[in-house]
């Protein structure tokens, strides 16, 4: 199973939810938020269904075969897929543009000031952080 992106992915961030640091056994989650239209899957993928905390259904689409998480999305809105990054055949030009949950974060992870930081899910859906995206991409710092 493999994936493509033909687009510029919308922004890269982590989330410190608890689910995030369940599903990845760390820290945190890489998020890499991308148009669905824009990314190809060769092969089949496992799907898991579940309710979220406030909710919604989310899914989870893991490779059958090694059983790796690859992407998440949710019901409500379909506009919205996010990669996780970990997955990438190169992760090196990936800098975070903000961080979500950070209410949740574990104890021994620094926020330096400058970074963009929200306690939860930010209320704009992460429009803050894919301006920043936006801007690093251009700068040529992600």
């Amino acid at each position: 199973m493999r994936y493509e992106i033909g687009a510029e992915p919308q922004a890269f961030y982590l989330c410190h939810c608890t689910e995030c640091q369940r599903h990845t056994s760390s820290a945190f989650g890489m998020s890499l938020r991308c148009d669905p239209a824009t990314v190809t899957v060769t092969g089949a993928m496992k799907t898991i269904s579940r309710m979220s905390e406030s909710g919604t259904r989310r899914f989870g689409d893991f490779c059958p075969e090694c059983g790796v998480r690859i992407q998440h999305r949710s019901e409500n809105d379909p506009s919205r897929l996010n990669i996780k990054a970990g997955t990438l055949d190169d992760t090196s030009w990936l800098v975070p543009a903000g961080h979500i949950w950070i209410s949740s974060k574990q104890p021994y992870v620094v926020i330096g000031e400058e970074e963009l930081a929200y306690p939860q899910q930010p209320e704009d859906k992460t429009a803050a952080i894919k301006e920043r995206w936006r801007m690093m991409l251009d700068a040529g710092d992600a």
